[in-house]
């Protein structure tokens, strides 16, 4: 089952999502005198995208300029025509962002509390937020622990409760900065297959490579630029002869 809006129903039933179209127009970051990306232009349409690269090859922070977590210091980022810049608030309703470490994201003290902190924040009736919350902790399998600090799930947990309070939101798109990077084999597995069954589009910045077999298009970001750009079979290869 693909698991996409709250209300949606089962995979095959409700209407597909509408696809977010992204796109960079020669951007540069720096953070002070270090630049982290040069002239980055790039149009996202695919479903499934994944972004690899060395540390500090700047893929972290294309990631955040995708939903404005970051804006360019140069260029634009539009995400559906919508200016990162000045409207980051609408981007991030279609953008979502999921962070390497959960615990960054994690910020009230229950599960239930937290996957409902973005609803409240947007004005979602009492009634809506109940069920969607319900829906989702469904869902990521979490409804045992609604009532359960969140900070002492075990590392797994914590991940799906990231996702859930991201996907709770319903935005067209997730962002996932190296989701699997702090899990045992078991969890990346099990957050691998989260991230397969979403309705939504998503894109994945990972070092787990065989993450992305399946995917529609790889970017391989090297000293701040787009070094390759293609299928999995194309893109994944170069860059594991460029390592070695």
């Amino acid at each position: 089952m693909r698991w996409g809006r709250p209300g949606a129903g089962a995979a095959g039933t409700a209407p597909p999502l509408p696809r977010t179209d992204v796109e960079l127009r020669e951007v540069t970051h720096a953070y002070g005198d270090r630049t982290v990306l040069t002239g980055v232009s790039l149009t996202l349409t695919e479903s499934r995208i994944g972004v690899i690269g060395a540390n500090g090859s700047g893929k972290s922070t294309f990631a955040r300029l995708l939903n404005g977590l970051v804006v360019p210091t140069a260029g634009t980022v539009l995400v559906d025509g919508l200016d990162t810049r000045t409207q980051a608030r609408e981007v991030r309703r279609r953008v979502g962002f999921v962070f390497q470490d959960p615990d960054a994201q994690i910020v009230h003290p229950t599960v239930a509390e937290d996957v409902a902190f973005g609803l409240t924040n947007q004005g979602v009736p009492a009634g809506e937020i109940a069920r969607r919350v319900d829906e989702v902790l469904v869902a990521y399998g979490l409804d045992g622990h609604r009532d359960h600090p969140a900070h002492l799930l075990s590392g797994g947990q914590k991940q799906l409760l990231a996702i859930a309070g991201v996907l709770v939101m319903a935005p067209q798109r997730v962002v996932f900065d190296e989701p699997t990077t702090l899990l045992d084999l078991r969890n990346t597995r099990r957050v691998a297959r989260v991230v397969d069954g979403l309705e939504q589009d998503v894109v994945v910045v990972t070092h787990h490579l065989e993450l992305l077999a399946g995917f529609d298009r790889v970017l391989v970001f090297e000293d701040g630029r787009v070094a390759a750009d293609g299928t999995p079979a194309e893109t994944v290869p170069w860059y594991v002869a460029r390592c070695g």
